[in-house]
């Protein structure tokens, strides 16, 4: 009732954490997850299967048991039960950290109602598994119950728009415990059962959220998961009783001591022996910082290459990875660092978290899942990353734009570092075309890709043959044939991506009568609005700030005038967010178009949504605003 497109619904679902206490062994964390899920169309049959992930590079290493998985369907008005059987269980080891159970349930109708639960064994405190109560389909009701015995502490982290209502408690628990102790004497040896109890205090909290709407992922959004009305704990610290306490995540600064302290880390940074020679070699008859920074960068982006994996700590060492020219981000980028240091730079760590990770909000370990290069240069932190061999001094892959990263010093004080561009990345396109008595339109085509563009050019398009990329430039703009095209600077990272190439085309004029209506802008005027919703609740993401600039000339054909003419046009949003300029003459046979969109921030507030939404409208109604040629 709540959402009657819904393609499927999770009815029910609850989720228990609790510390167990086993003789021998301490105490270990027990999560328990019951769902279950109705189907109410074919698009929904993705909700019978569920996977989930657990932690295998650890001592003991994670468990998970999926348990009590039936599908139930309404047969001739009786209620029919399908268990789940060996076949539809599949297990796979991601990685050397990770392994991923994953259940296919069966019998799947529409109308089916399948339910589930898992149980993860750990003995990783250090944060309690994020529980989101909202997701991509209605969820009816969700519970999430959590005990703490009191010698741990956790802080909560809420994330959303949603808030769900909150119980508090503390129940007693006490454990009996055997200890077997052994006396020997110089004739006998006898053992011993000694019977103790342990009493301590659990903290309860239960949160309950209901009838809960389905999140909506929309354009110009970071990541959906930002928003997604969920909770996770985060270890804060461990009091044992005789014991002093040990603070995990009370505050940014603990945080990054803690992580700076980790051998796999900081002590990675101090690691030496094995690069120096080449370093000395590189830097031979360089006098210019800047220049040996950008040497001792190009060497590493050259030398290693990255094996996808994420993480701010290093898993064979830095020495290895060199050794073996691949690392992970870690061993890669702190090896940088080291670099730089020797070579006598400030240069620093930068934790961030990536775009797919979510946005660091609170003092938190795992908020973290990447570490980049800073170096500070005549009062500013220059940002590096060798992972991507098309990355430059400030400008980063895509995934590493995520709001606030923290440097961290030798001496383990940090500061926050702003990762988001502040100028504008330009494409500059110059068009000149040429249209024909029969409405043909034929021309050249010359774009300029900067900083940010030529970047994103590069890593997507680099590997591709010419061939490729003129298909996928068809296939973007339909009815376009495109010939002669040629690329310039691929790999010389100091120059713009230059690209050029002809086109003609008979679908962008229409002829009716003795007059022709065209688009100056052509097969490039953005013809939809983006943004459609009413209202809107998540920033707008446009990921780096842009410029995008076309210069256009049109011939149009002999015998025709220009009856009708376009008005030139200004629009500017609220604190310069965004402008955009249309500039238009005709010149005899020529028509001149200039148009310039600047978009001046990556992040802009929803606050001013009504404003962007009204300002690209006025932009697509003026890129689609006819010219209107008749016979002279």
């Amino acid at each position: 009732p709540i959402d009657t497109s819904a393609v499927a619904s999770i009815l029910f679902t609850k989720g228990d954490v609790k510390f167990e206490y086993i003789q021998n062994g301490g105490f270990s964390m027990v999560t328990n997850v019951k769902t279950k899920i109705k189907i109410y169309k074919k698009e929904g049959y993705e909700w019978a299967n569920k996977a989930v992930s657990y932690y295998i590079d650890s001592s003991p290493p994670e468990k998970l048991n999926f348990s009590n998985e039936v599908t139930y369907n309404l047969v001739n008005g009786k209620i029919e039960k399908t268990k789940l059987k060996s076949n539809g269980l599949f297990e796979e080891k991601v990685n050397k950290y990770w392994g991923k159970k994953k259940i296919s349930m069966p019998n799947v109708k529409e109308g089916s109602i399948i339910e589930f639960e898992y149980t993860i064994i750990s003995k990783n405190f250090g944060s309690i598994d994020k529980w989101a109560f909202q997701s991509s389909i209605p969820v009816i009701y969700s519970e999430y119950n959590v005990s703490i015995p009191e010698y741990y502490a956790y802080t909560p982290n809420f994330r959303g728009f949603l808030s769900p209502k909150v119980t508090t408690d503390k129940k007693e628990t006490r454990v009996t415990i055997n200890e077997m102790s052994r006396s020997d004497s110089f004739y006998t040896s006898t053992s011993k059962s000694n019977v103790s109890t342990l009493t301590f205090n659990n903290s309860i909290t239960n949160y309950v959220l209901e009838n809960i709407l389905p999140i909506k992922d929309e354009k110009y959004v970071n990541n959906i998961k930002n928003f997604i009305s969920s909770i996770e704990l985060e270890l804060a610290t461990i009091k044992f009783p005789g014991e002093s306490p040990q603070n995990f995540s009370t505050d940014w600064e603990t945080v990054v001591k803690k992580i700076y302290e980790n051998d796999d880390f900081g002590n990675e940074l101090t690691k030496t022996g094995y690069y120096e020679k080449d370093v000395d070699a590189l830097l031979v008859n360089i006098t210019s910082k800047e220049e040996k920074m950008n040497a001792i960068f190009s060497y590493v982006k050259s030398k290693m290459n990255w094996n996808d994996f994420y993480g701010y700590r290093c898993d064979v060492g830095v020495k290895k990875a060199y050794q073996d020219k691949t690392g992970n981000v870690a061993e890669i980028n702190l090896m940088l660092t080291s670099m730089l240091r020797y070579a006598g730079f400030e240069a620093n760590p930068i934790l961030l978290s990536t775009r797919g990770n979510g946005i660091a909000i609170s003092p938190s370990r795992t908020a973290f899942d990447y570490v980049i290069a800073g170096v500070e240069i005549n009062n500013k932190t220059i940002l590096l990353d060798a992972t991507s061999k098309f990355s430059q001094p400030n400008i980063l892959p895509i995934r590493d734009l995520n709001w606030i990263g923290r440097l961290i010093r030798k001496d383990k004080t940090s500061n926050e570092i702003n990762l988001m561009p502040e100028i504008n990345s330009k494409d500059i396109i110059n068009l000149m075309a040429e249209i024909k008595s029969n409405g043909e339109v034929s021309g050249k085509i010359r774009d300029q890709y900067f900083d940010y563009n030529a970047f994103s050019y590069r890593e997507n398009y680099n590997a591709l043959s010419d061939e490729t990329i003129v298909e996928k430039i068809e296939k973007k703009y339909q009815d376009v044939e495109i010939s002669e095209y040629a690329v310039l600077n691929k790999t010389d990272l100091t120059k713009p991506i230059v690209e050029s190439y002809s086109f003609s085309t008979t679908d962008e004029v229409e002829i009716i009568g003795d007059k022709m209506y065209f688009s100056p802008l052509l097969f490039f005027a953005l013809t939809e609005n983006p943004f459609k919703q009413e209202t809107r609740l998540y920033p707008l993401d446009f990921v780096y700030p842009t410029q995008d600039k076309y210069s256009v000339t049109i011939k149009i054909p002999d015998g025709y005038i220009v009856e009708t003419l376009p008005t030139s046009k200004s629009v500017g949003l609220p604190d310069n967010n965004g402008n955009f300029k249309y500039n238009i003459s005709n010149n005899g046979n020529q028509i001149q178009l200039m148009f310039t969109l600047d978009i001046n921030d990556a992040i802009i507030s929803s606050d001013i949504y009504e404003e962007v939404k009204l300002f690209f409208k006025e932009i697509v109604d003026k890129q689609t605003e006819k010219i209107v040629l008749k016979k002279a």
